[in-house]
């Protein structure tokens, strides 16, 4: 039967094969593949007479079985017999060439299986390829392409046959007139020759040793003519690079005579071709293998041919590489392996034709020789070696090329050159300048990658590539250290190579450690000889000034100091010791800082006194004036670089000041302001520090020297010694002025104090005063920055306060007209503040200023400050850092002057001539003035003496002025006014007479409170302006409270809402905390708040007004009531406000709350309508009386002064709430409400909506906020239980969420509560028994039950309920009994007979057609199981399995899901018991939960996961029990062929007997619903029969299955019928 069998397995698979879908394609061919793994001959069989049956079966699918038969014969050709072979061979031969013309996947697959058999069966094979070989008639395509792929793929069988293949072959050569047959010829020559060179280079492997490469020559030589001469004339492109392809490796076959003579023929032959295809690797590729081929042999004529050559190959080479393109890529190496061939036999030839080249000024042509020269040098270096100089020389035009390609081809030559040893030559050093030069190169800032059609690379790619070079060459190439060194240092001083010295200076550093490591001989520079070197003081000077701009140029600060460190020998012998510490330690700073972080100006502090300690250990006069002297040489280097020439100058100061010859240093000054570029601000400011720090040692030469400029012809502007300035403008003159002035200023700021004193009137100020006159911007910056400096200098000398300056005031003068000339609604420039820092010094000095100058000058700095119009956002940081400093200038300007009249009366002075800004309706100005009153309150503090106890008579106001600022609309004017009201607080302490060091805990409070005004919640904000008046109120002086209150009124109108509503704050807070010292006026306050509350407009008023009337309704509590009871529905905004007050007395609101329950429950919740009574759809009006006292409630409710009210009414007030959100499910209002609400739309009437079932709902939330129970309202918030409450759909799960929420949060609540509900599960509403035994039955799911001793009464209670009408009470009893499991899980036993009868009788329930009460009883069985006793489950554990075993295969997800998880519960319980009576259940539903795992409902297969895990251990099996566990944990992704595969593994090995019934259960899922369950039947089959052993195959029906797999095949589901087929591929087990 074996036999017939599998034929039918492969006739069904067969028929399949023409299925559309391209996956059950695949899949019928790997059910072919996997039926011929096992019986390969029977499939080989059945696929030869299926194709020879089905002759006119498409193509397409004959390819495919084509294919199948290949992967069989690959896979199992050495279990193939002759007879087998030969029936293939002959059909693979007859679908190859059953149509002449060419479709070519049949075809090809055809050919594919002959050449599978071929590696075995040669001999057959070619009897029959050949046989459709024959002399005089052209072959068909495939048989010549089969021959090839033979010969590829079987060398040693193929190589004995070639002589007479080719015999027969070269005659057809003429035939084949199309040019695809002759494409063939040419790939089957190619892979004969291919193959014949791989037989001859192993003859020690091969069956036949004596072949030898003249055996082919004959034949290979005659085919060449035919495709040389004739076929590579072809104009078909395709045909000339097949042609060209076998030429190559004929080549080699050719005799030597026949291809010397050839050669003028054959090389411009392929030549040719490059001009004919634009992809040439081919071309290149056969090209190299006839070069090698003529090299072989010692060709003599391919000398003729090499000026040919070298031109095409040249050509090649200067193509551009497109990187994506990969052809051309391989393109270029082979013709570079061209030019290697043609470098080793002619050397002269190659470069006498490439050097040239190199003066080409095209750009392809000069970089396309580079890369030739370059590989030359590297791959021929012997035949190189004579030819160093003369390439050298050829270099010097590409040198000079600008192009970024040709630089860094360039680069990568000399990269090449200096590995061997070409940079030694004479012309070496030209290289190494070039590569330096390169490296200087400025680098992009964002580097672009080049595209692909890109023809120039980024700049920064020769760069780097250079610096890469650079340094490889330096440290790797050992040759080169004596070229480099000490050559390299030639390069630091010189401008143009700035943009090197990071990389100059790691490989210099480099070269000088080695040089150290032979011997100081060899390290020490010989500048006699080398002329061209910088000097020591050149190199010193060069890395020091690059050092101050340390992050520039990839880090050359660091890289410039290792250097000078290493050079330490050569610079200075006495300098190794110190420099080895020094420099580490200014290393280390910079490693601890990036270039954000550092601190320029530190950082050349640190760089000028490592200079200052270099001077010093040096201690030579003349080698510090040589220094000096290269110093002043270097300067005109950096123009272009401004912050180094500064630090240069700050040097050449530091060095002067160093120097004993006062000569040298008179004339290094008198250049320097001869040579200066005044014009230019930063040289300005550079030279000036450099004459400030030289006048720390040498202040008379210096002063001097000054003296002596001035008076020369630079200010006359007329001819004189300084001819270079004889032609200078008007403005290049006021430059000069500018400079001179700003030397003057940085003299005196850095001269000795101790001299300074005696030079600043005389000599210093005497020359500034003569040029106030100006009205150029950058000379009056010198001049007012020259007079702070000296004014600074004057207050910091020890005797600064006997000094007497006489001038002062007109200084200060002179500074308020510069201030006064600003713009006052802009800042520009900084001269208003170094013009006020400069009044701050003067000021300080003697004598003092009049009272009209000092207001004066107040009133001229606040105006030029406080109205400049702030920055718009996004201004650059530098306009905001000079604010900023102005702003502190002026902070510091009047503490100065407050500092001079130290009184109340003087602080009275400042805060008046900051008190409009204060008030100043522009918040800008208003946070100035602010932050400026806090700044000279604060000093005023920390300076106060009081000599007698007097009154701080002003403090009331001051404190009425700042505190309503402390809600001001700016955060920052807020703190800044808390800071006024707790310094004024502290000066009235003071002034009681406590010490300066006391701390008061009251005022200490407002430092506390800053943080609330930085909230920007109005209501923390307020707040916190309240705890701030409570401060003032507790430390005011009673005499101080009038004023206080008046000018807090003054504020109620201020433009600022929020400082008006901080003064009503403010004003009440007083009232309330010192109301008893105006009793008498409350009436009248009163009465004035009642008016406010019906006519203001502003909302923080009207708030006031409320607060007050709550007083006045907690002294009149009745009348207030009777006006509320009188409102009516929608409530107006003022009646809501004032329920809330009623609740602020606890005894009233008892009474309220009762009365409102008593008229909610008085009337019928709703009344049907009669559109409602007439259809059968809902309509449903509420009642007027219980809606207005739920609204009620709610107000009274919200208030938060409720709570012990609604504690003393919680069980009433939450039943009956409760209730009445069922109630009014879907109701709607009353229609004139319905009318008077539409009305109202828009106007803002109503607050809150009048919603029956909202208003009930936010009611029962308003009274457990106000019971206490917030955690509560927020966990059901969070759960989404208020939102669900609401509606119909989700009603009850909202009502369990509430219940769940009480019992874990307001369990003391629940006995009363409890009761109040169960009065209520007689109610003629449905909905309402529905809510209580929901609310009841969830309460069962908390352990709070036990706690109370509730369990028995609640149970009772429920099960009364059980023949409710109502299916939803029911199926909720049913979850109430169930729930004793989580709540009470050790009283389940004493109840289990009780609950079990309750669970099963629901599981039998026939009165509610959706089986939801059924569902509801197996969900609560599987939570009782494990908890009721095992005698009284024994008895009804059959009958449980026996009933949930039809929800397996339900339609609906949870009925399935639920059966499921309770079979696998089933299961549980049975460990250890029963395993033998449940045996049986669980082999029957071990189908149905393998299947459903592939359920498209994720519940179910998560059941389906948890069942099987618990079913294994009942199999009594632990692998399978393993498998289960391991495969199907909970989270796990499951591989479901993996698992399915190890499952029906075990399971055919334990129980081999259930294969039948196993296989039968399956089938019945064939037909299933779903279409991944329907798939994964059929795969439990397939594992099923691969796993089972032959001998059970009597047990499965084996006709049935592969009928009903057969249909499978047909399923409308692609997945479906892929499966089948896979099974049926498996089913040849038990063929």
């Amino acid at each position: 039967m074996a036999e017939p069998y599998v034929k039918k397995l492969s006739t069904v698979l067969l028929e399949a094969i023409t299925d559309k879908d391209p996956l059950v394609q695949e899949q019928v061919c790997g059910a072919l593949c996997a039926l011929g793994e096992a019986r390969p001959a029977e499939v080989l069989r059945a696929c030869e007479e299926y194709l020879w049956q089905h002759e006119k079966l498409a193509h397409p699918y004959r390819t495919m079985i084509l294919r199948a038969m290949e992967t069989v014969v690959s896979s199992h050709i050495s279990d193939l017999d002759k007879d087998m072979a030969r029936a293939v061979i002959f059909l693979a031969s007859s679908e190859m060439t059953r149509v002449k013309d060419l479709v070519c996947d049949w075809q090809q697959a055809a050919s594919n299986v002959l050449v599978a058999v071929g590696k075995q069966f040669i001999g057959l094979v070619m009897e029959e390829v050949l046989s459709k070989f024959q002399p005089g008639a052209l072959p068909h395509y495939f048989v010549v392409q089969t021959l090839a792929n033979l010969a590829a793929s079987n060398v040693f069988g193929m190589v004995p046959f070639l002589t007479s293949i080719l015999s027969t072959m070269l005659p057809m050569l003429g035939m084949a007139k199309h040019d695809t047959m002759r494409v063939a010829f040419c790939c089957a020559l190619q892979h004969f020759s291919e193959s014949t060179l791989e037989y001859l280079a192993n003859l020690d492997q091969a069956p036949d040793p004596t072949v030898r490469k003249d055996t082919f020559a004959t034949d290979i030589f005659s085919a060449y003519d035919i495709l040389f001469n004739h076929w590579l004339q072809s104009r078909e492109a395709k045909l000339r690079l097949a042609v060209v392809e076998a030429l190559g490796p004929m080549s080699h076959l050719l005799p030597s005579e026949k291809l010397e003579e050839q050669l003028p023929k054959l090389l411009p032959g392929v030549l040719a071709l490059y001009r004919k295809h634009a992809e040439t690797f081919h071309v290149s590729k056969s090209l190299g293998q006839i070069l090698e081929a003529a090299v072989s042999v010692g060709s003599r004529t391919l000398e003729a041919q090499l000026d040919a050559l070298l031109a095409a190959l040249h050509a090649q080479i200067c193509v551009p590489v497109e990187s994506s393109s990969p052809l051309v890529v391989s393109n270029r190496k082979e013709v570079l392996r061209c030019f290697t061939v043609l470098a080793c036999c002619s050397p002269d030839r190659l470069l006498a034709f490439l050097l040239p080249k190199l003066d080409a000024n095209n750009e392809r042509t000069r970089v396309g020789t580079l890369q030739v020269v370059r590989h030359v040098i590297n791959s021929a270096a012997s035949q190189m070696e004579v030819k160093k100089p003369f390439i050298l020389s050829s270099m010097r035009l590409p040198l000079l090329d600008t192009n970024s390609k040709v630089k860094r081809a360039v680069v990568q030559v000399i990269s090449a050159m200096a590995h061997h040893g070409y940079l030694e030559q004479p012309g070496g050093e030209a290289m190494v300048a070039y590569i330096v030069q390169q490296c200087a190169l400025p680098p992009e800032a964002e580097p672009q990658k080049p595209g692909p059609d890109s023809e120039d690379p980024a700049t920064d790619s020769v760069r780097d590539v250079s610096i890469s070079t650079l340094y490889l060459v330096s440290t790797t190439v050992d040759r080169m250290s004596h070229v480099l060194w000490p050559h390299l240092l030639e390069f630091l001083t010189p401008v143009r190579f700035t943009g090197a010295l990071t990389p100059l200076c790691r490989s210099l550093v480099h070269l000088a450690q080695k040089r150290e490591e032979v011997g100081a001989d060899a390290f020490l520079i010989q500048y006699d000889s080398n002329v061209t070197l910088p000097s020591p003081y050149a190199i010193t000077t060069r890395l020091l000034t690059v050092s101050s701009n340390p992050y520039l140029g990839d880090g050359r600060g660091a890289a410039s100091l290792r250097l000078l460190s290493v050079l330490h020998r050569n610079i200075h012998p006495l300098l190794g010791q110190r420099w080895a510490t020094t420099v580490p330690l200014l290393l280390e700073h910079l490693d601890e800082h990036t270039e954000e972080t550092l601190s320029q100006k530190e950082w050349e502090e640190r760089l000028l006194a490592f200079l200052r300690d270099t001077l010093a250990v040096v201690s030579d006069n003349t080698w510090i004036c040589q220094l000096s002297l290269e110093m002043c040489r270097q300067l005109p280097c950096y123009n272009g670089t401004p912050q180094e020439k500064n630090f240069l100058y700050k040097c050449i100061g530091t060095t002067l000041g160093a120097a004993s010859s006062k000569e040298v240093v008179r004339k290094h000054l008198q250049e320097l302001l001869e040579t200066a570029r005044h014009q230019e601000e930063a040289e300005r400011e550079g030279l000036a520090c450099c004459f400030g720090i030289c006048a720390t040692s040498h202040l008379d030469d210096v002063l001097a020297q000054l003296e002596d400029f001035m008076r020369s012809d630079v200010f006359r502007r007329s001819t004189g010694i300084f001819n270079i300035f004889k032609d200078r403008s008007e403005n290049e003159v006021e430059k000069v002025k500018s400079t001179l002035i700003l030397c003057y200023g940085h003299v005196a700021a850095r001269a000795p104090r101790e001299l300074v004193l005696a030079k600043v009137e005389s000599d210093i100020l005497r020359n500034i005063f003569q040029y106030f006159s100006t009205k150029d911007p950058a000379l009056k910056l010198c001049l007012i920055q020259s007079v702070c400096m000296a004014s600074q200098a004057i207050c910091s000398s020890a005797q600064a306060g006997s000094f007497h300056f006489l001038r002062k005031a007109e200084l200060v003068a002179q500074m308020m007209e510069f201030i006064k000339a600003e713009p006052p609604d802009s800042l520009r420039t900084p001269i208003r503040k170094k013009a006020m820092l400069a009044c701050t010094y003067l000021v300080s000095l003697e004598p003092a200023l009049e009272e009209r100058v000092q207001a004066d000058l107040i009133r001229g700095c606040l105006h030029s400050v406080m109205a400049v119009l702030p920055e718009p956002e996004g201004e650059e940081d530098r306009q905001e850092s000079l604010y900023l400093d102005t702003m502190h200038a002026l902070e510091d300007l009047l503490t100065s002057l407050l500092r001079r009249n130290m009184t109340p009366q003087g602080l009275q002075i400042m805060v008046e001539h900051l008190s409009p800004w204060i008030r100043s309706p522009r918040g800008h100005e208003r946070v100035r003035a602010l932050g400026l009153s806090a700044c000279l309150l604060q000093h005023f503090l920390e300076h106060l003496h009081v000599s007698a106890l007097v009154p701080f008579h002003n403090l009331g106001l001051l404190i009425g002025l700042f505190s309503p600022r402390c809600a001001d609309l700016w955060p920052a004017t807020r703190q800044e006014a808390v800071s006024c009201v707790y310094a004024l607080l502290y000066l009235q302490l003071g002034y009681e007479g406590f010490s300066r060091d006391y701390r008061d805990d009251v005022a200490e409070q407002l430092l506390a409170l800053k943080e609330g005004l930085v909230h920007p919640d109005p209501a923390i904000l307020f707040h916190t302006c309240h705890s701030i008046a409570q401060i003032i109120a507790k430390r005011l002086p009673p005499e101080q409270l009038i004023s206080l209150l008046l000018t807090l009124f003054e504020s109620l109108g201020d433009p600022d809402k929020n400082c008006s509503r901080a003064a009503t704050v403010m004003v009440n807070c007083l009232l309330r905390e010192r109301g008893s010292m105006l009793q008498e006026k409350v009436p009248e306050i009163v009465s004035v708040l009642r008016s406010k509350l019906q006519e203001a407009r502003e909302e923080h008023v009207l708030q006031a007004a409320q607060h007050s009337v709550y007083l006045l309704a907690s002294q009149h509590c009745a009348a207030v009531v009777s006006s509320l009871l009188g409102g009516s529905l929608p409530f107006d905004s003022h009646t809501c406000t004032l329920w809330r007050a009623l609740a602020l007395e606890p005894s009233l609101t008892t009474q309220v709350l009762g009365l409102l329950l008593e008229k909610m429950s008085r009337d019928v919740p709703f009344k049907e309508t009669r559109a409602f009574l007439l259809s059968s759809s809902p309509g449903r009006e509420a009642t007027l009386l219980p809606l207005a006292a739920t609204c009620a409630l709610h107000e009274v409710l919200s208030a938060l002064e409720s709570g012990p009210a609604v504690l003393e009414l919680y069980p009433q007030l939450f039943a009956a709430l409760l209730l009445r959100v069922s109630c009014t499910l879907g109701v709607l209002l009353p229609r004139s409400l319905q009318a008077k609400e539409r009305r109202s739309v828009g106007s803002a009437v109503a607050p809150r909506s009048l919603e029956p079932c909202s208003c009930a709902v936010d009611a029962l939330q308003a009274m457990l906020l106000r019971g206490g129970n917030e955690d509560v309202v927020r966990r059901v918030e969070l759960e989404g239980g208020w939102q669900l409450l609401r509606t119909s759909a989700g009603h009850e799960e909202g009502v369990t969420r509430l219940a769940s929420a009480m019992a874990k949060c307001a369990g003391p609540r629940l006995p009363l509560v409890m009761k109040a509900l169960v009065c209520t599960q007689s109610s003629v509403y449905e909905i309402q028994r529905v809510t209580s035994t929901a609310f009841l039955a969830e309460l069962l799911n908390s352990n709070v039950v036990n706690d109370l001793m509730l369990l028995e009464s609640l149970l009772d209670n429920l099960a009364a309920r059980q023949k409710d009408t109502s299916a939803s009470v029911r199926r909720l009893v049913l979850r109430g009994l169930a729930n004793i499991a989580s709540s009470s899980p050790e009283k389940v036993q004493a109840h289990g007979p009780q609950l079990l009868t309750a669970m099963i009788g629901g599981l039998d329930d026939r009165d509610d057609p959706h089986s939801l009460v059924a569902l509801e009883a197996m969900v609560g069985l599987a939570r009782l199981l494990e908890l009721v006793k095992r005698q009284d489950l024994r008895s009804v554990l059959l009958h449980v399995a026996i009933r949930i075993r039809p929800f397996f295969d339900s339609e609906k997800t949870e009925l399935r899901s639920a059966s499921i998880r309770l079979f696998g519960h089933l299961n549980q319980v049975c460990h250890g018991g029963c395993e033998d009576v449940f045996l049986e259940q669980v082999v029957a539903g071990l189908v149905p939960l393998l299947l459903h795992l592939q359920d498209p409902q994720a519940p179910v297969t998560n059941a389906c996961r948890f069942a099987l895990r618990l079913c294994g251990p009942n199999l009594q099996h632990e692998e399978l029990a393993a498998v289960f566990q391991k495969h199907l944990q909970e989270g796990r992704g499951l591989h479901f062929g993996e698992f399915l595969n190890a499952t029906c593994k075990l399971l055919m090995y334990h129980f081999p007997e259930l294969l039948g019934r196993l296989a039968a259960t399956s089938l019945f899922y064939f037909k299933s619903s779903w279409e991944d369950v329907r798939a994964a039947a059929p795969m439990l089959m397939g594992f099923l029969v691969l796993h089972a052993e032959p001998e059970h195959q009597p047990l499965v029906d084996l006709e049935q299955i592969t009928a009903a797999l057969q249909l499978l095949l047909k399923d409308p589901a692609p997945l479906v019928r892929a499966k089948a087929a896979e099974t049926l591929g498996r089913l040849v087990k038990f063929a």
